[in-house]
């Protein structure tokens, strides 16, 4: 990266890589979308084993309904296409499609083999009709791990490396992550899932994101080489003043 590329504000920086392959971004994103909600629904409608209903634990007694929570819960699908539009190359493009496509097939095989359901709320559903709208849309089914948050965490990621690799100021890094924690908390508190679901779909979202995680930590340690060893080949000020 040279000194004109550090340069140049983030958001430039930002706007400049959305127009790249943007055929590609558009059409991979929404295949991938639609691909994934006919594979997502006919497990859903038509599950291959008995459903096991989900435990509830302590979590989720601290977390009430909050029916005001669904723009979050609904904006996930605008924040899942923040990262590919974000991308530079062909190649981070291919990576990407990868990395999100094996998180949510490691889902969808869970939900195949192990169908799992949230427990009944005991709300009354027609009191909140926007709420209502979405559990007939998204049944109490394919629960374990949530899909929802696995994806939010793993964009979520993504976004962090992204937005720190334009140079952007710390409070747009900080709003990515209160987005991120809003569609999580979502999940919880319109009684999509449980705790547990959440947890197991932190922990999938996270370990999809294992490559870039790997290849972020790489650049770290080749430029704490590159700054050591131009360190240690500047001599002392007293050795220059001898």
């Amino acid at each position: 990266m040279n000194e004109n590329h550090r340069e140049r504000p983030w958001y430039r920086q930002a706007a400049e890589v959305i127009p790249r392959h943007v055929y590609l971004k558009l059409v991979g994103t929404t295949t991938f979308i639609s691909i994934f909600f006919v594979a997502y629904f006919y497990l859903l409608k038509d599950p291959a084993y008995p459903v096991t209903v989900m435990p509830r634990i302590w979590l989720d007694h601290l977390i009430g309904f909050q029916p005001l929570s669904l723009p979050f819960y609904l904006s996930l699908w605008f924040y899942v296409s923040l990262p590919p539009a974000l991308l530079a190359t062909r190649r981070e493009l291919v990576d990407y499609a990868m990395s999100i496509g094996g998180t949510c097939l490691v889902g969808l095989i869970i939900f195949y083999f192990w169908p799992t359901a949230v427990p009944v709320a005991h709300i009354d559903w027609a009191l909140y009709p926007d709420v209502d709208f979405l559990k007939n849309m998204d049944a109490s089914g394919n629960a374990c791990p949530s899909l929802h948050v696995a994806t939010a965490v793993f964009s979520g990621i993504w976004l962090h490396y992204l937005l720190r690799r334009f140079g952007a100021p710390l409070w747009i890094v900080l709003c990515n992550w209160i987005w991120c924690a809003g569609i999580v908390y979502s999940t919880l508190a319109l009684r999509q899932h449980v705790a547990v679901d959440v947890l197991a779909g932190l922990a999938l979202g996270g370990a999809g994101c294992f490559p870039v995680v790997a290849e972020v930590a790489e650049q770290r340690r080749l430029l704490l080489n590159v700054s050591l060893r131009h360190v240690a080949g500047q001599p002392s000020r007293r050795t220059r003043m001898l």
